[in-house]
């Protein structure tokens, strides 16, 4: 028997949809039931390529005993963590007030008012690990809502007080100067591992947003220790099992301080932050090996996580046949087989391969020793080495493809669609990669045609339904994609969607009494807080990527509200990036864009082909704090474009700062110079 899960589009909520468990999606029905009934409400958050989901998934929610109790003493609710942020927002922080932890399967208790009284995260079908079996649970928070009704309301209004605390930060009335960045850099290099790259020690996750952050810092210093660490921890985590050697992409994170042992899930967000890092070092400093990361990551979405029309997954799940990593690891006789003695013997040295295995008797490909120590070792050169590891791997990658893939989270996510698409756009122009920029253009028109409703961007796309209002991170994430796809090809109809957007997010979101952006808009369903986040997580904040993006939309359209709007944004929280800089990686790029004085690069021609050379020269160099506006088929309405006139009739370059240019420029030689002006204190 299906319960009432049957009829969603989350691949998450269908995998519990004939649980005994007589779920609800979250809504109107689940609570007036709870109300009618005077129950309380069991809410599961969760997400598809969650492990210990999994796991509470088989011991509890399958269990018809278990099953029995939840649906005789609660109203079951179930939702996706990726489609429903906002609810997971609210209750994740009611929880770690709770409990002081978070995590997931997210487990909550509230009343019929949607207000939380109890919660954890896991819990094991009978007591173990020192915790209480799930039935013990369940039964002791039935019996506590049942007998103390007083002592329930109070909790929840503490918890609602506090919760509506956390959304008010208060905004600092100091400037935003250049000590903020100072500081910060200096606290981060703290906790860096100098060994295995990253900070702090295990677990580690990619800190993708704190090395752009070191990235601009190096630029803006000059300070060459910066890019060691930068490209210390590339390198490290690239090498690390955490990156997936044969079949490109990033996992989640690191079980371990080394990189090598990942949590095997596969997250669209993350391989969207990390290839814009490796892009952006890949600039600076021209290291082959972060090119080839780079495409690595890009080539592995295309390929596994492209929906025929244009939009990107979400997830890979970490579980394949019931067991976390099988897809992932090899045996030695397993490569032995498959490659001949020679060539396996090359394999394994260079990706650390042995009898004994690095992970559960099997090994996780990683690269512990250089191209050159392994190719001495095996009396070769080092060309014949790559070569002969490109065939190996080739051959390995299309034997493993015959395994049983991971599970494939197949909804599309309007935010982290827009973080992948400004990945796509900066790297076909910046590696002369028309295939990237043609993957960008398809997701952009893919979104914009199918995950909105009356020009309202929407949450989540799947088989054809697009579904809820969409949330600040997924205005602000898009409108940074279609503003670096404006800017990387000249095609203006990307910044005339990303302007309407734009303006859109301000009317919805922004809090004009307090400042700062709400997470969720002025038309969303009314919850017990209406919160705003401002940490740079696992993904960035909605308002750390609308300061960013109003600032650059403010150069290229002169409307000075969004500068404004953005600096107000950034004053909110500088307080708070002064207590905790690792939390505000993303936040504080944009801050060192507010402190810049950006270049203005204006390119103008006759068409797309005429403007390439002078668009690849300008997107050649790392130059963070730049707006680029390419035009071409006639003047397009945007300050930096007005009154551009060609230079001897040939294409045809302005570089600016504050609206005041140098002299135009053809030859795209010419035009480095002018940009390189103040970069070459790092040759």
């Amino acid at each position: 028997m299906a319960n009432h899960l049957i009829h969603e589009t989350s691949p998450y909520l269908l995998q519990h949809a004939h649980n005994p468990v007589d779920w609800y999606p979250w809504g109107e029905e689940a609570f007036e039931k709870a109300r009618r009934e005077n129950k309380p409400v069991l809410l599961s958050i969760g997400y598809s390529a969650c492990h210990w989901c999994h796991v509470m998934a088989h011991e509890s929610f399958e269990d018809e005993q278990i099953a029995e109790l939840m649906n005789e003493y609660f109203v079951n609710i179930k939702v996706d963590r990726e489609e429903r942020p906002d609810l997971d927002q609210i209750y994740m922080n009611a929880v770690q007030m709770m409990t002081h932890h978070g995590g997931w399967p997210m487990t909550v208790f509230l009343t019929p008012e949607a207000v939380p009284f109890y919660g954890g995260t896991y819990y094991p079908p009978q007591d173990r690990y020192n915790m209480p079996g799930f039935p013990r649970v369940l039964i002791s928070v039935a019996e506590a809502y049942r007998d103390r009704q007083d002592d329930i309301r109070e909790t929840g209004a503490s918890l609602v007080n506090e919760l509506q605390r956390l959304s008010a930060p208060s905004g600092s009335d100091n400037p935003i100067e250049v000590e903020l960045l100072d500081r910060a850099y200096t606290s981060i290099v703290r906790s860096y591992d100098p060994v295995h790259g990253g900070f702090g020690g295990a677990p580690k996750f990619p800190p993708a947003m704190t090395l752009e952050f070191l990235l601009r810092t190096y630029v803006r210093t000059g300070n060459r220790e910066v890019l060691e660490i930068v490209g210390n921890t590339c390198q490290k985590m690239a090498n690390g099992g955490i990156y997936d050697q044969l079949g490109g992409g990033f996992h989640r994170y690191s079980t371990d301080a080394r990189w090598l042992v990942p949590h095997f899930e596969k997250m669209l967000y993350d391989n969207a932050l990390l290839s814009r890092l490796y892009l952006h070092y890949f600039q600076l400093s021209q290291n082959q090996s972060a090119r080839n990361t780079v495409e690595g990551i890009l080539d592995y979405v295309l390929r596994e996580m492209t929906d025929p029309a244009g939009g990107f997954y979400s997830t890979q799940d970490a579980d394949s046949e019931g067991h976390e990593g099988k897809f992932f690891v090899w045996d030695i006789k397993e490569i032995q087989t498959a490659l001949g003695e020679t060539a396996a013997a090359r394999f394994c040295d260079y990706y650390n391969v042995t009898e004994s295995g690095n992970f559960e008797g099997k090994n996780i490909p990683n690269v512990t020793r250089s191209l050159e120590d392994v190719a001495v070792a095996h009396n070769i050169t080092v060309s014949e080495l790559a070569a002969s590891l490109n065939e190996s791997k080739r051959i390995l990658f299309e034997l493993r493809e015959s395994r049983i893939k991971p599970d494939r989270d197949e909804k599309i996510l309007t935010a982290w669609n827009g973080l992948m698409l400004a990945s796509f756009a900066e790297a076909g122009v910046i590696l002369n990669r028309p295939d990237y920029t043609d993957a960008a253009r398809r997701n952009a028109e893919f979104v914009l045609a199918n995950l909105r409703r009356h020009g309202v961007p929407l949450r989540t796309w799947k088989g054809g339904i697009a579904k809820f209002n969409g949330y600040l991170e997924d205005y602000a994430f898009l409108i940074e994609g279609l503003v670096t796809l404006f800017e990387t090809t000249g095609e203006y109809r990307w910044l005339e969607e990303a302007r309407a957007l734009t303006d859109r997010m301000i009317e919805e979101f922004w809090d004009n009494d307090n400042k700062g952006f709400f997470f969720t808009g002025k038309s969303h369903e009314n919850l017990i807080v209406r919160s705003k986040d401002y940490f740079d997580n696992a993904t960035p904040s909605g308002n750390s990527v609308a300061a960013m993006v109003l600032l650059r939309l403010a150069i290229l359209t002169g409307d000075e509200n969004y500068r404004e709007i953005a600096t107000a944004t950034l004053r909110e929280v500088s307080d708070s990036i002064r207590r905790y800089p690792s939390a505000f990686g993303y936040a504080l790029s944009a801050a060192d864009f507010l402190l810049s004085t950006p270049k203005e690069v204006a390119i103008v021609g006759n068409n797309a082909a005429d403007i390439r050379p002078l668009l690849e020269e300008t997107w050649r160099t790392y130059l963070p704090n730049k707006v680029v506006a390419p035009g071409f088929d006639g003047a397009q309405p945007i300050p930096l474009l007005e009154n551009r006139p060609l230079l001897n009739g040939q294409p045809t370059a302005y570089v600016c700062e504050h609206y005041t240019c140098k002299q135009p420029v053809n030859e795209p030689s010419a035009l480095a110079a002018q940009l390189a002006i103040g970069q070459d204190l790092h040759d």
